[in-house]
């Protein structure tokens, strides 16, 4: 992997910097990621679940930890498992930052611990079922609906679903708060405070990385409200309900094509239903995702004569992420959104 450095973020402290500008190491859980911590002789040793509470961590922590990523780089972590050797990074880590509900192996590695050292974010994250999302829209349920037809249609036929009792239809709650900056911030605060509480003799450190971070998010919240504000379009058609939350913080209204999760394909009638209100709605632009096939969005598209452009869920980085860090794919993702929705 060759790595592209951009301008530093002027807000984090130097060492921040330099560490969430490094490369990953392959002997880094989850088979590292563009922000490990590396960082020789820190105090602690922490394990987050997935890119965006790695890259949160590693600002507040500074050099004082060496954060490293369980979910390999294009990796969807909706569908993570852990290997025995990850597992026991999670469990034998000083701190496990995670998202409690959003990855099941993570939130077993925690159970194991016993809650000791564990920094859940949700409740900081304030997660809500549907944001962004007009009532009668959630794709979800009419995913969920669909497929409780099918159910049924096999069930008639004497084909039950044995040993399925548990099977999830979906998430209760959407877990994508890091596309909105001011919930991101909240976050970083609960994170300072886990790192603390392991860590007492760098609670100083941490609070004025915390400064910094919340400085840096609330320059780019503000960026998103002055790039959004005026456009032609606040309808957003997206492949998967990961927006929600960006929508609703920033006065759009999200409309996915699959539901939150973005693992149960969308059944027929879903299909036509985002397709007939994109075109009454002169809808232009369909957003695909970078770790979701896009085939599901361009077909929408294709019906309806719109064109297609990429939005980064920032789940994790790879390659083709628009950006090498949160921040740097965050802009990014304003900029395709300014000229997907004609914002002037």
């Amino acid at each position: 992997m060759t790595c592209t450095r951009r301008p530093a973020l002027l807000a984090l402290p130097a060492a921040a910097v330099l560490a969430l500008g490094a490369c990953g190491s392959s002997d880094a859980p989850g088979g590292g990621a563009a922000t490990d911590g590396d960082v020789e002789g820190a105090a602690l040793q922490v394990a987050a679940s997935f890119y965006p509470l790695q890259w949160v961590t590693l600002a507040v922590a500074g050099d004082r930890a060496d954060v490293t990523s369980l979910t390999q780089p294009g990796t969807e972590p909706h569908d993570l498992e852990l290997s025995p050797r990850e597992v026991a990074a999670a469990v034998d880590a000083d701190v496990l930052v995670t998202l409690q509900g959003f990855q099941g192996a993570v939130d077993a590695a925690a159970d194991e611990r016993g809650g000791q050292g564990v920094v859940d974010v949700a409740p900081a994250a304030d997660l809500e079922p549907s944001p962004g999302t007009p009532p009668g829209e959630d794709a979800a349920e009419d995913d969920h609906e669909e497929g409780h037809e099918h159910e049924e249609a096999h069930d008639q036929e004497g084909e039950g679903h044995e040993g399925e009792e548990g099977h999830d239809h979906g998430l209760e709650e959407d877990p994508h708060f890091w596309l909105d900056p001011v919930r991101m911030s909240s976050v970083a605060e609960a994170v300072a405070d886990g790192l603390a509480d392991a860590d007492p003799d760098g609670a100083d450190v941490y609070a004025a990385n915390l400064a910094d971070v919340q400085a840096e998010l609330a320059d780019l919240d503000a960026e998103f409200s002055e790039g959004l504000a005026t456009c032609d379009s606040r309808d957003l058609v997206t492949a998967h309900q990961a927006f929600g939350y960006l929508s609703e913080r920033y006065d759009l209204v999200q409309r996915g094509v699959s539901g939150i999760g973005g693992e149960e394909e969308p059944g027929a009638a879903r299909l036509a239903e985002v397709a007939q209100f994109a075109e009454a709605n002169d809808v232009r632009t369909i957003y695909t995702e970078t770790l979701l096939p896009a085939d599901v969005a361009e077909t929408v598209a294709a019906e309806t004569g719109a064109t297609t452009a990429v939005l980064d869920t920032l789940e994790g980085l790879t390659d083709e992420s628009p950006g090498d860090d949160y921040p740097s794919v965050m802009r990014a993702d304003l900029e395709t959104l300014r000229q997907g929705q004609g914002c002037s």
